[in-house]
C-alpha cells in the first residue's frame, strides 16, 4: 500500500532548531540577568526565542498533513526571531552600547564560532562571564544565522511542493494506484 503519509517531525537534527534552541537559552539568561524586574520586555523577548523554536518544531510535526501550515509556521518562527533581533537592537542602542560591525574582529570570531556550534550547553557555559555588549552580541550573530537558515529552509519547502505537490495530491494518487492495482489482481 502506498503511504502518502510520510513520518515527518525530525525537527532536532535541524541546525535551524538547533541554534534557535540556542537562542533561547541566551534569550533566557539575558533578559533575568540584565533586564529590570517587571520589565514587560523579558517575557516579550522569551516568547519571542520560545516562538521562533516552537513554530520550527510544530511546522517540522504538521507537514506530514499540510505544506502550507509547515511553510507557515516557519515564516512564524523566522518573523519572531526578527522581532528578537530588533529587542537586542534596541537594548544596545538605548544603553549606547557596541553592535559589533561585520568588520569587527570580534564579530568575525564569534560568526566563525557560531557556526561550529549548535549545542546550547556551550553557549549558556560561554555567557556566565560575558557582558551585557557581548551577550546581545552573540544573540545577533546567532539570530542572523537562524534567519539565513530558515529563508533557505523555505525556499526548499517551496520547491518541495513545486515538485511533489501536499497531501491532496498526494492521496488522489494512492488511491488512484490502490484501485488501479486492485483491478489488474481482480482481471479487469
Amino acid at each position: 500500500m502506498s503511504d502518502f503519509l510520510p513520518q515527518n517531525g525530525n525537527y532536532r537534527n535541524l541546525i535551524a532548531y538547533q541554534k534557535a534552541e540556542c537562542i533561547y537559552d541566551v534569550t533566557f539568561f539575558f533578559a533575568h540577568k540584565y533586564l529590570g524586574k517587571g520589565d514587560r520586555t523579558i517575557d516579550q523577548m522569551i516568547q519571542a526565542a520560545r516562538s521562533g523554536k516552537q513554530n520550527i518544531a510544530e511546522g517540522s510535526a504538521a507537514s506530514a498533513t499540510s505544506k502550507e501550515t509547515e511553510i507557515k509556521l516557519v515564516n512564524v518562527a523566522k518573523a519572531s526571531m526578527q522581532e528578537l533581533l530588533v529587542d537586542y537592537e534596541d537594548y544596545l542602542r538605548v544603553r549606547n552600547l557596541e553592535r559589533w560591525s561585520d568588520t569587527d574582529k570580534r564579530f568575525l570570531q564569534t560568526k566563525e564560532v557560531a557556526a561550529r556550534h549548535n549545542d546550547s550547553e556551550f553557549y549558556r557555559q560561554a555567557i556566565e562571564s560575558r557582558s551585557d555588549e557581548t551577550i546581545a552580541n552573540i544573540a545577533i550573530i546567532l539570530i542572523n544565522q537562524v534567519d539565513y537558515l530558515l529563508f533557505r529552509l523555505i525556499e526548499r519547502l517551496k520547491s518541495d511542493f513545486l515538485k511533489n505537490g501536499g497531501i491532496r495530491e498526494a492521496m488522489s494518487q494512492a488511491r488512484k494506484n490502490y484501485l488501479n492495482n486492485n483491478n489488474k489482481s481482480k482481471g479487469h
